[in-house]
């Protein structure tokens, strides 16, 4: 028969257990007002989130850490004292896991909201799971050291998992660091224009393996995103203006004066409308049938339609005015050329 223990010993307890659990009330109290305070005379959201979350977790930590005291106090053997406090560590580590995880996640979902980019929010929001495992298995290690499992056994195992785990997802793994370097770097985005080798197109969507393109051909285009980080990527949607080249030949039988005078009247030509800004004009070479001249003008736009527009309109004017000049072409002619110019 258990003989039941005087109130002496059991009354110490009661007050440990009572006045630690009304300690950690009161000390949850003034974290909740100094948070209040905080946010009413401060906009600093992340020392506020911390205080919100310490106001929930600080009671049970608080009664935990007394009902373990209170229980040294009582004459127990050994064998209830390692069961009792093998729990409180267990619910302790499973209250600071809680903790740690309420207060990293919100940060994140926080980090994510003022990321300014949907795929790079997106990616932040889906590190939380994996946060979450992370933190989980750290307490967990933690809870089995403490309680003196021996860890030399699980190590080893969890070394030889770790590199065959290594192995099989090496490929997967070096993909998804290639897909976290575009959305952070940013060369391009979906909706712009890029050159990569002989390939042309808009990208469609960046995906976590590969990135879709549309041809400027119609058709689809997947390339592995480990391709286009190691390649040389032209972004035509960056271009705040798109430079033209013109090279145009005239007869050699083409009298000085009109030779001297084709410069300025190219530069008219350039000048006459508000959608192309004149660079220059030179007589540059003489070719084996033509005296060539060459025009440089810019287009402020990165659409390359309207730069054809614009192109079409300056070339027709150029043979209108030279018909009325009495300027002949010599022919073969020379083609256009036309490369984009990086944004200041």
């Amino acid at each position: 028969m258990v003989m039941p223990m005087p109130i002496t010993t059991v009354l110490p307890a009661l007050l440990m257990v009572g006045g630690g659990g009304l300690l950690g009330i009161l000390l949850a109290k003034l974290v909740q007002r100094a948070y209040r305070r905080l946010t009413r005379h401060n906009s600093v959201d992340s020392e506020a989130l911390v205080a919100a979350v310490l106001v929930d977790t600080i009671p049970p930590v608080a009664w935990v850490l007394s009902a373990s005291l209170a229980w040294q106090i009582l004459p127990t053997n050994a064998s209830s004292d390692r069961v009792v406090f093998g729990l409180a560590k267990l619910i302790l580590v499973v209250l600071i896991v809680r903790l740690v995880n309420r207060i990293g996640l919100r940060l994140l979902q926080r980090w994510a909201q003022h990321a300014g980019d949907a795929d790079v929010a997106n990616l932040i929001r889906s590190l939380a799971p994996m946060l979450k495992a992370l933190v989980w298995c750290v307490g967990a290690v933690f809870y089995l050291q403490n309680i003196g499992v021996q860890m030399a056994a699980i190590w080893a195992l969890l070394s030889a998992g770790g590199i065959g785990a290594g192995l099989a997802l090496k490929e997967p793994v070096s993909q998804f660091f290639e897909y976290i370097t575009i959305l952070l770097d940013k060369p391009f985005q979906p909706g712009q224009l890029i050159q990569v080798g002989q390939v042309w197109g808009t990208v469609e969507k960046v995906g976590v393996r590969s990135t879709r393109l549309r041809s400027v051909n119609g058709e689809a285009v997947v390339m592995s995103n480990s391709s286009l980080t190691g390649a040389v990527v032209a972004n035509f949607g960056e271009m705040q203006r798109r430079r033209l080249i013109v090279r145009l030949g005239v007869c050699y039988d083409t009298p000085v004066e009109q030779l001297e005078s084709i410069p300025a009247l190219l530069e008219t030509i350039v000048k006459a409308g508000a959608d192309a800004s004149f660079d220059r004009c030179h007589f540059v070479s003489f070719n084996d049938s033509s005296l060539d001249f060459e025009l440089v003008y810019y287009v402020p736009t990165n659409d390359f339609n309207r730069a054809m527009d614009v192109q079409q309109r300056i070339n027709l004017e150029i043979v209108r005015r030279f018909n009325q000049e009495g300027i002949a072409f010599a022919f073969p002619t020379r083609t256009l050329q036309m490369v984009g110019e990086k944004p200041n």
